[in-house]
């Protein structure tokens, strides 16, 4: 959950926050708050809140900037304690209140309001004195180990994770990293951070470079592979296809960049396919399917984006004259039968409920046995599934080989390409597929397929236990 914290300027995306211990009036009451806690809990929901702890609001009159009449009461005096790209204050880590206030209200969530776990935002500003500001992190260990990091920051990430899993060891804590710290998600018992997981913040940036940058016929597959795995081993990540960032005025969501205007006017089913609607179409379910099975150890989506809502976030600020009419999500796009949303809708739906059949987040990384650049085929091995994806924007293939590690007979188990999901019903679900005994791009099976264009696929060896 975002927002939650008070903040007075609501276009901040409750980023900007003034009162870390209250619940942000614009939604409800504390009560209210601790009742949505109470209701997901009862339908088996894990509540994270998103805490933002990396900088706070410069307001004097109702936030922690001047408390005691000084810059210094809670945050670093001088340009130190400013954030020049996010216009705000940085807290002094090295300070005892300081860690007894973040401290106490990580706990205060935690026990007040019964939340799961938290997100952490800004952790890479955290992290280094340049806050990451016009950095590229390629990897190398002097990167992360020098007079650049902050160590009081570091230190006090260290004990909030250590608070919350004293406090609650189910608790699951996220960090928004994007350089790739190591040991930021391995136990403080082992010599790390002790996070459960990162964000894999490259991903959603490497698909909207894409769509931006790239004719589809030029998508390089080995990049877009090495993007989705691009993790150490045995470090967790939460793969997402597009970020909030990307549903909010001054960007696109996938959705909007793949389609753009045509989704005001040719998303009914009423009118015949345009190229424009049927490339966006068979293109999302793609993205996100690769991204959910290659990408990471958990998958996150922002309400509404699994459909493809047609129109941007936007909250009421000077730009719109105070306006609320784009704050809020039109979920009832996927109940009428007349629109395509609902075959955006249905998609993600079975895609998610087959994973919690599989359990793919769960499994070990994939093998990717194939990324085939005039081809534009991808395939790899995870959970027991062969995931084959066909990104050419024009050519299908018969009789295409695919390795695989496992002997005996496959089935079709999700197809984006099914008239459920708006594609073109080019499959058929009742074809069995044998794999062989000859070895193919280092697997010791393989098997012949057809793959349409613009196509992905799941098979499963029905040979094997379920």
């Amino acid at each position: 959950m975002m927002a939650i914290m008070e903040h007075a300027y609501y276009a901040s995306f409750g980023y900007q926050i003034t009162s870390f211990f209250a619940a942000s009036s614009r939604y409800g009451t504390p009560e209210e708050l601790k009742e949505l806690v109470d209701t997901a809990h009862s339908m088996g929901i894990t509540v994270l809140l998103d805490v933002v702890h990396s900088h706070a609001s410069k307001n004097s009159e109702d936030g922690l900037n001047m408390f005691d009449g000084t810059d210094s009461c809670y945050f670093h005096s001088g340009p130190r304690g400013n954030h020049d790209l996010w216009d705000s204050r940085l807290f002094a880590y090295s300070s005892w209140e300081v860690l007894r206030f973040l401290l106490s209200n990580l706990r205060w969530w935690l026990e007040e309001y019964g939340f799961d776990g938290f997100r952490f935002d800004g952790v890479t500003s955290m992290l280094y004195h340049h806050h990451g500001m016009g950095q590229g992190f390629s990897g190398d260990y002097h990167e992360y180990f020098g007079l650049q990091v902050d160590e009081d920051a570091l230190i006090y990430l260290l004990l909030a994770n250590h608070l919350i899993h004293t406090l609650s060891p189910d608790s699951i804590t996220i960090a928004e990293d994007v350089s790739g710290m190591p040991a930021l998600c391995s136990p403080i018992s082992q010599g790390g951070v002790g996070f459960d997981y990162r964000l894999a913040m490259a991903i959603p940036d490497k698909w909207i470079q894409l769509l931006k940058e790239f004719k589809d016929e030029d998508w390089n597959m080995g990049n877009i592979v090495y993007t989705l795995t691009n993790r150490r081993y045995l470090e967790k990540c939460i793969a997402y296809a597009e970020s909030h960032d990307q549903a909010l005025v001054g960007d696109k969501t996938l959705a909007f960049w793949l389609m753009d205007a045509e989704m005001y006017t040719n998303m009914s089913v009423l009118t015949p396919f345009t190229p424009v609607i049927d490339r966006g179409i068979q293109l999302h379910k793609m993205i996100r399917l690769i991204t959910h099975a290659l990408g990471g150890e958990g998958y996150l989506n922002f309400m509404g984006n699994e459909f493809g809502h047609p129109e941007w976030l936007d909250f009421p600020r000077k730009g719109n004259n105070e306006s609320y009419h784009y704050a809020r999500r039109q979920f009832h796009l996927t109940d009428d039968d007349l629109l395509r949303y609902k075959f955006l809708n249905n998609f993600d739906r079975d895609m998610n409920k087959l994973e919690e059949r599989c359990g793919w987040l769960s499994a070990p990384q994939a093998y990717v046995s194939e990324k085939h650049e005039a081809n534009k085929i991808i395939a790899f091995e995870r959970a027991g599934l062969l995931f084959i994806f066909n990104f050419h924007p024009s050519k299908s293939y018969t009789d295409y080989r695919v390795g695989t590690t496992l002997p005996g007979k496959f089935k079709i188990v999700l197809d984006t390409d099914a008239a459920e999901y708006g594609g073109h019903q080019r499959l058929d679900h009742n074809t069995d597929f044998f794999s062989e005994d000859f070895k193919h791009n280092e697997r010791p099976y393989s098997l012949l397929v057809y793959i349409p264009s613009r196509v992905g696929l799941i098979l499963q060896n029905v040979d094997m236990p379920n």
